[in-house]
């Protein structure tokens, strides 16, 4: 007899078990390691400005080149997780992202810097399609959202920690030893990865009566490893374009936020590092508690009654519109702007909470890491694009004395790409629900 079976017809499984909860906290730290690493060379930017004397073309090229190794990162470790498993595809994506955010204390050249970040970005890939799958194989539906939302945190907590570490780490003994010690980060988390997690069919920690809460609306013949995906199968869907044209659209955004603020701070407010750290910090903290009242909202409305579908359109429609009062970021004074940045952030982060879990809406398991992967890659080579276009604008702008104007237009980009994007998604699923075609090619 299956563990599921054991649970008495009635009782609150929900009251049984909170393991899942501690799967969804070390997605939360490897998230926090993952944004710390990405955020390290936009925060030694002013550092590395007076040894290499790069242009912000040049430093959107380097940006550039991780986002192009992240596409390919994405379809990577999409196809590796679904085949070889969570437990083994995000391990190899974190010892990879850890050794080469250690690489960059070798190179001393914007062309290292290159490489270095490419290499940062094909490994740091694998954390997204992992964590998503893994939600997908420790949640019910009703509870997807929050702990995306939670683990995605991370992505929060890591830009709030950065700033104030880092900075006083090169400063204290190097910029190498800022990126020696995210690389350290990494491989002690694999070090609580590994023992501590297994599928949920196969973790003895895991009472039946959680087991049971866990797989109450799953289909257990879709569990990890039992059937794998033709990934690009995947694109025959208008379903899965619903994913990978939302991500196309808003992704670059939250690049935008991450490599470009600390610039935005010194050059349109004359407030470096030293002093912006606060106003950035104070962001990334909105970004976490606002983000995290919004991956809530889905599930509440659900247990009011609502369908999967009308929660989770309803609630991306309002994060949607919560995004374009960023417009008005660079006509008001330092703190109001750091309200309006720190909005629009906690929109993103919610969107893409429930954006995710629309993956496990619609598709089986063994296909969710695979197509995590191609949204990935989507979002990634639009991400590539963009900080070469912002780099090429701001040089412009700046040329003119007219930095503030470069900004403004970006923030105008930014405004309005969740609505447009919430349209396309809306066209190409209309309802988030299982789909009914015939079963996805596997093999």
């Amino acid at each position: 007899m299956s563990q599921a079976l054991k649970v008495k017809p009635g009782r609150p499984a929900t009251t049984r078990g909170s393991y899942r909860w501690v799967i969804c906290g070390l997605l939360f730290f490897a998230t926090t390691v993952n944004y710390m690493d990405r955020q390290i060379l936009s925060l030694l930017k002013p550092i590395l400005d007076n040894q290499l004397h790069w242009s912000n073309e040049q430093f959107g090229a380097v940006n550039s080149a991780f986002q192009g190794a992240y596409a390919v990162g994405g379809l990577l470790f999409g196809w590796l997780v679904d085949r070889l498993g969570t437990k083994v595809g995000y391990s190899l994506s974190i010892a990879g992202w850890s050794l080469a955010a250690m690489g960059h204390a070798l190179v001393s050249s914007v062309t290292g810097f290159g490489i270095a970040r490419m290499c940062l970005g094909i490994s740091e890939a694998g954390n997204f399609p992992s964590s998503i799958k893994t939600v997908a194989l420790w949640f019910p539906k009703k509870e997807r959202t929050f702990a995306t939302s939670l683990f995605n945190s991370g992505s929060n907590v890591g830009p709030i920690i950065a700033p104030i570490l880092i900075p006083w780490i090169a400063l204290t003994w190097g910029w190498h030893m800022a990126f020696i010690v995210a690389g350290l980060a990494g491989f002690l988390w694999l070090c609580f990865w590994i023992p501590l997690y297994e599928e949920p069919g196969r973790q003895k920690r895991l009472s039946a009566e959680e087991l049971a809460y866990i797989q109450s609306d799953h289909d257990e013949s879709h569990a990890e490893g039992i059937a794998k995906i033709r990934w690009l199968s995947l694109l025959k869907y208008r379903q899965a374009w619903s994913i990978i044209v939302a991500r196309f659209l808003t992704d670059p955004v939250w690049w935008f936020f991450l490599i470009w603020l600390p610039d935005y701070f010194k050059k349109t407010r004359q407030l470096d590092i030293a002093h912006s750290w606060i106003h950035l910090v104070t962001i990334y903290a909105i970004i976490t508690v606002l983000s995290n009242i919004g991956g809530w909202l889905p599930g509440y409305l659900m247990r009011r009654g609502w369908s999967v579908t009308r929660a989770r359109k309803t609630s991306m429609f309002i994060f949607a519109l919560c995004v374009v009062p960023i417009l008005f970021a660079t006509s008001v004074g330092n703190w109001a702007a750091v309200f309006l940045i720190g909005l629009a952030g906690s929109a993103h982060q919610a969107w893409s909470a429930s954006l995710y879990s629309t993956a496990s809406d619609m598709f089986p398991k063994h296909a969710v890491a695979s197509l995590i992967g191609l949204g990935s890659a989507a979002g990634s080579t639009a991400g590539m694009i963009f900080p070469i276009v912002t780099g090429l604008l701001l040089d412009k702008f700046t040329a003119q004395g007219n930095v503030t104007g470069g900004y403004t237009i970006l923030f105008l980009i930014c405004a309005f790409a969740y609505l447009v994007a919430f349209a396309l998604n809306h066209l190409c699923a209309p309802r988030f629900e299982e789909l009914s075609a015939p079963e996805l090619e596997t093999r």
